[in-house]
């Protein structure tokens, strides 16, 4: 059980914790990056020329990042160098322009449980922040009808403004608890991704929940996350809400 009297606020992270937009974020990226495999030279390795996988490379390099860490993350996994700052800006657009021509189309509608529980927090006082390396998390929360749901909003636009690190870096959970008016060691960090349970843990946030959307539980809990749940439903009884 998780004091609810004791949370002085509650994080949540956006894609894949509040709706299924990870499923989109993900799709996107191995569009952009297969594009980028097939045109290696010939000579490269088989392994690095090895197309995106959804269910290992999302997971363990991109998920939770911002759109230049995942790059990095992922082009270094398969030992890929030379890629200059202007090509990996054009892989990153595209992305970009995959991912919100999906939006428009499949929309982003809550995850189930997510409204109960943001109402409840409200209601028992527990003020709320949507936290997002994404650029475009004002545009998921409005698309999910969110918006009036939270008190404070942390994105990457906000990263980019004030130079906050990304996740696992807890720069961006601080914020959010700052902009509440909450200690960290009294406010709940709600994330799917592993880097995200890295940076609840490393920004001192308690309890630090992960939702396990496909990370594993046992993941989940070895990089930061005090309770692991499969859907937000689960965690209203815990909350005793």
């Amino acid at each position: 059980m998780i004091a609810i009297d004791c949370l002085a606020g509650a994080a949540f992270d956006t894609d894949g914790v509040l709706t299924d937009t990870a499923a989109l974020h993900a799709m996107a990226w191995k569009a952009a990056f297969d594009d980028l495999l097939r045109a290696l030279p010939p000579d490269t390795p088989e392994a690095a020329r090895a197309p995106f996988d959804i269910a290992t490379d999302y997971p363990r390099h991109v998920d939770g990042r911002s759109r230049e860490d995942g790059v990095r993350a992922f082009l270094a996994s398969r030992d890929l160098t030379g890629l200059g700052p202007e090509a990996m800006e054009r892989l990153a657009t595209r992305k970009d322009r995959i991912y919100l021509a999906l939006l428009r189309h499949q929309g982003a509608p809550p995850r189930p449980g997510v409204v109960d529980l943001l109402v409840a927090l409200r209601e028992q006082g527990v003020p709320t922040a949507v936290v997002s390396a994404s650029r475009h998390c004002a545009r998921v929360v409005e698309a999910a009808g969110l918006t009036d749901l939270f008190d404070a909003r942390v994105d990457g636009v906000d990263a980019a403004r004030l130079r906050l690190a990304g996740k696992p870096d807890p720069a961006l959970f601080l914020e959010a608890a700052r902009r509440l008016g909450a200690e960290p060691g009294r406010t709940m960090v709600v994330e799917d991704a592993l880097v995200g349970v890295q940076a609840g843990r490393r920004g001192g946030f308690a309890p630090v929940v992960g939702v396990d959307r496909g990370a594993g539980a046992d993941d989940l809990r070895e990089n930061g996350a005090d309770v692991v749940v499969k859907d937000l439903t689960e965690l209203m009884p815990l909350l005793g809400l």
